[in-house]
């Protein structure tokens, strides 16, 4: 009998040409990542239940793959990066100095609805300062998110900003803090299910009249100043909240990106470990696709997991979402699988001397491939062009026997016979560096 090879819902093959275009957006993150000073760690796919779910809250708790071990442990596939993060932090923190800067990129696993660019299976791209809370600690995450998109080429972006501890206030002010959870997650939703719908979930849970109140916070207008006064108002004056959203204004004007950066008090973030800045991400050309890049502070996450106070302040890049909209706005990028060079097998005796010429090709700098059984010219021409390499290096008896080599460029037709091989590597890399 045979199995049908099927995948999962919202679980996904890669094919070559789209596992490099995400590897190279990977690694374009990590050089941002380490320009600012930011290490990797990495942790376990698999956590002991508790762990992942002390602070999750209830939607996550729904959407956890979890189940019994062959031990008989309760354990859980991680939901996210964040809630290890503050694990790590806590079993390792006498050997890490603080502040600690981390990145991880890396799969994490939800049993959520599949949609455009959300899948079940997916990876995130988190960086994060530990141990400090600090306005240049905020500032610094948020310029690097402008140029993490800034490094992909993606230049019409908003960052949109605000402050659970202001929205908190508030919501102490009128009185429903003891509903802040439901609350937050319910405004969490004002982009995907609409301002009506919003509307009668707060009011079946706080009441028509206060559901007023809080629509007319979550919709404050003006400039970033002026929306920061208007919510300052209506949490009940002056705070140290809304005096740190003036600041970090203030720092990204004197950083000369502040026009990138919106006060939107409708971002909450729905998980309960936030407590200050929130931040989402929205292409302009594409704003329908939802927050590529989202995050924001959390100073009491790891007081789960240990008595020393852990101040925390991230961000996390969903790395589908973000590849779903660069393909739908035509910005993903061509193939980036192939190698450069080709060497065709024209005399399988000669096997030795075309992985010692691909040896060369590599030590120049250049992805070089040795085609692996002696063929007929033309299905060996065929074959390297079906994979999009550029160069095709060829070698028979006498090209070995004099020390030379044959090269074709495959996309100009144009070819140099018999030249040295240092002549043929140095054309390859020419006509590398031009693509």
């Amino acid at each position: 009998m045979i199995i049908e090879p099927r995948v999962l819902k919202g679980f996904r093959d890669f094919l070559p040409d789209q596992a490099s275009r995400r590897i190279a957006i990977m690694h374009t993150l990590e050089q941002v990542f380490l320009g600012y000073g930011f290490v990797p760690i990495d942790t376990p796919v698999l956590e002991y239940r508790e762990v992942l779910l002390g602070k999750g809250g209830g939607e996550t708790d729904k959407q956890v793959y979890a189940f019994t071990d062959q031990g008989g442990r309760e354990v859980a596939m991680r939901f996210d990066l964040t809630v290890p993060f503050a694990r790590f932090m806590a079993s390792h923190i006498n050997e890490l100095s603080l502040p600690f800067k981390r990145y991880h990129i890396d799969k994490v696993w939800r049993g959520e609805n599949t949609q455009k660019g959300r899948y079940r299976e997916f990876v995130q791209c988190d960086f994060d300062i530990v141990g400090i809370d600090a306005l240049s600690a905020d500032l610094e995450i948020l310029l690097m998110m402008r140029s993490a998109f800034t490094a992909l080429g993606i230049d019409n972006v908003s960052f949109k900003v605000n402050h659970r501890g202001l929205f908190n206030r508030f919501l102490d002010t009128i009185e429903v803090a003891s509903h802040s959870a439901a609350i937050l997650r319910i405004v969490d939703k004002l982009a995907k299910i609409g301002e009506k719908e919003v509307r009668e979930q707060l009011a079946s849970e706080i009441g028509s009249q206060t559901a007023e109140k809080v629509l007319d916070y979550i919709q404050a207008k003006g400039s970033f100043l002026e929306a920061v006064e208007k919510l300052e108002e209506l949490a009940g004056g002056s705070c140290e909240e809304s005096n740190r959203l003036r600041e970090i204004y203030r720092a990204l004007e004197e950083a000369s990106v502040a026009d990138s950066f919106i006060l939107d008090p409708s971002i909450t973030r729905g998980l309960d470990y936030y407590t200050g800045i929130v931040y989402e991400t929205f292409l302009n050309d594409l704003p329908q696709i939802g927050s590529v890049c989202s995050g924001g502070r959390y100073n009491n996450l790891a007081s789960l997991y240990t008595k020393q106070q852990l101040p925390g302040v991230g961000s996390s890049i969903g790395l589908d979402r973000l590849v779903a909209a660069l393909e739908e706005l035509g910005k993903a990028g061509g193939s980036t699988s192939a190698p450069a060079v080709a060497i065709f097998n024209i005399d399988e005796s000669l096997s030795g001397y075309y992985h010692m010429l691909a040896g060369k090709v590599r030590k120049a700098g250049l992805s070089c491939e040795v085609q692996l059984q002696s063929q007929k010219l033309g299905k060996q021409f065929a074959w390297a062009e079906k994979r999009g390499i550029r160069m095709a290096l060829i070698c028979g008896g006498d090209e070995k026997n004099a020390g030379k080599v044959s090269v074709k460029n495959l996309a100009t037709r144009e070819s140099r016979n018999m030249i040295d091989i240092k002549e043929a590597i140095d054309w390859c890399r020419m006509v590398a560096t031009e693509e």
